[in-house]
């Protein structure tokens, strides 16, 4: 799931990715264009009382950013409610948010 929220000032898109718990058993990150696809620079969180993986992360509005979630170290998966998906050099799909 993805949560989308505009600072008080407007400079910032506050958004808070989650997935269920039981779609990964030890971790989840997310990669994409924002941190050059580096799968240990954001690891999600683990927060049983919620049942979910979550990670929030401040976007410029207006941008653009392609993004998966790398779950246990192994499995690459995109998000369902993603605002779009672009083809990657890979014969998969990137998750894309508009902000």
């Amino acid at each position: 799931m993805i949560l989308k929220k505009l600072s008080p000032k407007g400079r910032s898109i506050r958004v808070t990715f989650e997935i269920p718990l039981e779609q990964a058993q030890n971790s989840v990150s997310i990669a994409g264009s924002f941190n050059d696809w580096d799968t240990a620079k954001h690891p999600m969180k683990r927060d049983s009382r919620k049942g979910v993986w979550t990670k929030a992360l401040s976007f410029k509005p207006g941008s653009k950013v392609e993004f998966r979630y790398f779950v246990d170290g192994h499995e690459w998966r995109n998000e369902p409610q993603a605002d779009e998906y672009a083809p990657n050099p890979h014969f998969s799909e990137n998750s894309v948010l508009a902000l």
